[in-house]
């Protein structure tokens, strides 16, 4: 068989492989595309620097610039018209003949090509390891995830304006991550440190005092507001029983119900008995949290031990 045909045989193969990677996909509830660059821009990239000439792996290539419909996530060639160019790819590697670096963006420790899709397909296809790849690194303070949809990628984004918002990787080192399942959300811990930082400038004995900083602030919400509700939820084993929620999502819904038992109780409850009291009343009951385990299984969210 002529290395043409060989290629010819095998992009043909391949096809196929993407077409049963897109039905299991269907089947999962999991995505199965390339992940656009354009979607880079919800991080809050701060600028970019060139590395230069590096070798990458191929498996942390997980989008493309231009050519991110083309491909699947497993860089599988999916349309038909694709053969020609990797049929080329194909037969010149097959001959021995030294293939030129692709060029990639570098954002966190994933990769997104600019030039040489067919290249890294026919690469991931071989089960080539790595590549020479020229690269530019984007500077992202919250790096993406391989498996990331547009709405994680938008809520890392927000996460990104939070941090920076309160400094609190230097005011809380080694803070606990704060990710929310849902958009929007990092405007309220805003607005709760705001209304801290108002209520502990109006405290007893403060008189003649400097008013409180911001930074201030934000180490008293960490500290004596969000970590104790994730510190009560971790007491009371309050997130098994919301299967696919995070800390923060808990944290914004207990503070609320704190609220509504304090206006009904006329005296502030505590941190501690509004969690217990959310956890009897609005955890789902036991059939509906194994249905969600096990979709959450299925898409590859949720660690089976847990």
């Amino acid at each position: 068989m002529s290395f043409f045909n060989q290629a010819k045989h095998e992009v043909e193969r391949a096809r196929f492989a993407s077409d049963v990677r897109d039905l299991l996909a269907v089947l999962r509830r999991q995505p199965n595309e390339l992940l656009p660059f354009d979607w880079v821009r919800h991080l809050a990239p701060d600028g970019e620097h060139t590395l230069g000439l590096q070798t990458i792996e191929v498996d942390h290539i997980i989008g493309s610039v231009d050519r991110y419909r083309e491909f699947d996530r497993h860089y599988l060639p999916k349309e038909k018209h694709l053969d020609e160019r990797w049929v080329g790819v194909r037969s010149a590697q097959l001959q021995g003949k030294e293939l030129p670096p692709i060029q990639v963006y570098k954002v966190g420790e994933l990769y997104f090509v600019k030039d040489g899709n067919h290249r890294v397909s026919v690469a991931r296809r071989q089960g080539q390891k790595y590549i020479d790849a020229y690269v530019i690194e984007l500077n992202v303070t919250v790096p993406p995830d391989e498996g990331d949809t547009l709405k994680d990628l938008i809520i890392k984004g927000e996460y990104a304006q939070f941090l920076k918002a309160t400094d609190l990787d230097h005011v809380v080192p080694g803070h606990r991550p704060i990710m929310f399942t849902t958009p929007g959300r990092y405007e309220k811990l805003l607005e709760h440190i705001r209304t801290r930082q108002y209520f502990l400038d109006r405290k007893p004995g403060r008189e003649g005092r400097p008013p409180v900083t911001w930074e201030e602030a934000v180490e008293s919400w960490y500290c004596r507001l969000y970590l104790r509700i994730v510190e009560n939820l971790d007491l009371h084993d309050v997130m098994y029983r919301f299967p696919g929620r995070t800390e923060a999502d808990l944290y914004l819904w207990i503070m609320d119900h704190r609220y509504f038992l304090t206006e009904k109780y006329g005296h502030d409850v505590g941190s501690e008995e509004a969690t217990v009291d959310f956890r009897e009343h609005y955890a789902p009951p036991v059939y509906k949290r194994l249905g969600q385990r096990m979709r959450l299984l299925l898409r590859g969210r949720l660690d089976p031990a847990l």
